[in-house]
């Protein structure tokens, strides 16, 4: 059964997902929605789309959608997701969902209403080296600590330090580093250990009202968690989970390509810690967006709301993690305003 999409936003992201969705023989991809009919022409001819779109009203009322990617800016998810649920489109919303909680609780309301499934394009946890991630963390006993890191200087900051503020820096597209990136360190903690106890926050604000890098330091009963994240400097970091009877580690939190496991050493044995690692890795086979656009197909096919690892909760609660750096931080976006 070929599932038809239609997709809001034409930039580069959207041309990685498209690569990972087609190695799924069920998608399907109909329409295009774009801001002019110039770019949504262009879009068509190179993805060979058959309908295009300038109205989002328009192509959610098509009978030629099934569900609908969203890839627009922030603070656009809320109302487009709603515009296209209710008009019985299934959604996959780009990260962050929303641009704040009120508006993911919002979502997720009309999705229960309306039957549709909604799920946040969050790629990490739903790929197979997390997965080995998740389930290899018994080897660890007790947990202590997460910690994780995605920094990464980006290219718009230069542009920033010329004066010239483009969409990543601009509080009116709900941006800034925990939204662009610093969810990833945050949406991966939510899925392994819940909603945290107490949350405490630290960063860099810019001038144009956004962060440009941050430090989060979470607490859970018995363990800690610290994320750093930046758009403004780079790191190297690997994410790490700390317990009793050894740690595990992943190369990277945004793309898990290398887990391995740390027995604690045992100074009897005679071992060194580097004699003690053992590489969890399995295969991915797969492009890496590949196995959200399948995730998001599952759902449909067998007529769920939610998936039960990019779930609604997991999602909510990220969203009041972001709300509350946010608030510490005190960057506040137009679209807080009505909530």
């Amino acid at each position: 059964m070929k599932i038809r999409f239609g997709v809001v936003g034409t930039n580069f992201i959207t041309d990685w997902v498209l690569a990972g969705a087609r190695e799924d023989e069920r998608f399907e991809l109909s329409a295009v929605c774009s801001r002019t009919q110039e770019r949504a022409d262009e879009f068509a001819a190179k993805y060979q789309i058959p309908h295009t779109f300038t109205s989002l009203e328009e192509m959610a009322a098509s009978p030629w959608v099934d569900a609908v990617y969203i890839a627009s800016p922030n603070f656009l998810h809320a109302s487009q997701s709603i515009l296209c649920m209710k008009h019985g489109k299934h959604v996959l919303c780009e990260k962050p969902l929303a641009s704040n909680a009120q508006e993911a609780r919002e979502m997720i309301e009309v999705s229960k209403q309306c039957g549709v499934a909604l799920m946040e394009a969050m790629k990490p946890t739903l790929t197979p080296n997390f997965r080995v991630l998740q389930e290899a963390l018994p080897k660890v006993g007790v947990v202590r600590r997460y910690f994780a890191a995605y920094c990464q200087y980006s290219s718009r900051y230069d542009k920033f330090k010329e004066g010239i503020v483009l969409n990543a820096f601009n509080p009116a597209y709900s941006n800034g580093a925990m939204m662009d990136i610093g969810v990833y360190t945050i949406y991966p903690m939510v899925v392994l250990f819940g909603r945290p106890q107490a949350v405490q926050a630290s960063g860099v604000l810019l001038s144009s009202g956004v962060d440009g890098q941050g430090a989060v330091n979470l607490a859970y009963e018995g363990m800690t968690a610290t994320v750093l994240y930046s758009k403004i400097a780079n790191s190297s970091l690997p994410t790490e989970i700390e317990g009793e009877a050894g740690n595990l580690m992943a190369d990277r939190i945004n793309q898990i390509k290398r887990v391995t496991w740390h027995p604690r050493p045992v100074a009897a044995s005679g071992k060194g810690p580097a004699a003690d690692i053992f590489d969890l890795t399995v295969p991915t086979p797969h492009d890496e967006y590949y196995y959200e656009i399948a995730e998001f197909l599952d759902l449909i096919e067998s007529g769920k709301r939610e998936s039960a690892i990019n779930s609604h909760a997991n999602s909510l609660i990220t969203m009041e993690i972001l709300d509350e750096v946010r608030r510490q931080l005190g960057v506040v976006y137009p679209a807080d305003a009505s909530r």
